[in-house]
């Protein structure tokens, strides 16, 4: 049975879409980009604030199907400029212990939603 997951901690979507769908056990978001929940403002400049947002949405769609980080099997990095991974990266390791840590692809785009920096997506399953 599908369920949709939306919660007001993270930025509603900005289209005809749902920040994330419950399949069974396996959740799968959106990708996030650094939008503010409350206000949809984009936070561009600063590759580890950006980050940080992206991440700390995904955390809160999470957090609203009763999931954690640790729960992640799958995420899915693009950025607009490679030059940007190590910055995304050191952010993005704070999320995930190594032992733990998810299958992940980082893809370089010619172009983001918004003009954003760096989008994220994810797979998890509540049995993780």
């Amino acid at each position: 049975m599908k369920k949709i997951i939306n919660t007001a901690k993270a930025p509603a979507p900005i289209g005809p879409y749902n920040q994330a769908t419950l399949i069974g056990d396996f959740l799968y978001t959106s990708g996030q980009i650094a939008m503010t929940p409350e206000t949809k403002e984009l936070k561009l400049g600063n590759m580890k604030e950006e980050t940080k947002l992206v991440m700390q949405n995904l955390q809160a769609i999470l957090s609203e199907a009763e999931m954690t980080f640790n729960n992640v099997v799958k995420v899915s990095i693009f950025i607009s400029d490679m030059n940007n991974f190590a910055e995304i990266n050191e952010v993005y390791a704070q999320y995930f212990s190594e032992e733990n840590a998810p299958a992940r692809e980082t893809v370089e785009v010619a172009r983001l939603p918004k003009n954003a920096n760096v989008e994220i997506s994810l797979i998890a399953h509540k049995k993780a």
